[in-house]
């Protein structure tokens, strides 16, 4: 599966990799040096390495990062959220639908 993907990624002149890293104990020192803004991580099971993600996040709140579990065929893509935004939208039934489905008319005050 590494082999794949650094083969699909590599002939993409937009992006550029920069590393590959084989022993996790590595990751966080390489990312703070290199300051990527995607990283590409394999996963034995879906749901592990939430750690080491929040973790990166916490240090590096605008990397993102793609979990490849090739033996379960999955995928996930995680990113952090940071804040709490807000917007005053149409006191209406249209405008609280809206807001509901993303297509929210901000109102400026």
């Amino acid at each position: 599966m590494r082999e794949l993907v650094l083969a699909t990624i590599s002939e993409k002149p937009d992006i550029e990799v920069i590393r590959e890293i084989r022993e996790d104990p590595e990751i966080a020192h390489v990312v703070g040096q290199s300051q990527p803004d995607f990283m590409i991580i394999a996963l034995d099971r879906a749901d592990e390495r939430l750690t080491l993600c929040a973790d990166l996040f916490r240090r590096h709140p605008r990397m993102k990062i793609l979990a490849l579990a090739p033996k379960c065929n999955s995928s996930i893509f995680f990113w952090p959220v940071l804040g709490i935004r807000s917007a005053h939208i149409e006191n209406s039934e249209e405008g609280i639908l809206s807001a509901l489905r993303g297509k929210a008319h901000v109102i400026a005050q």
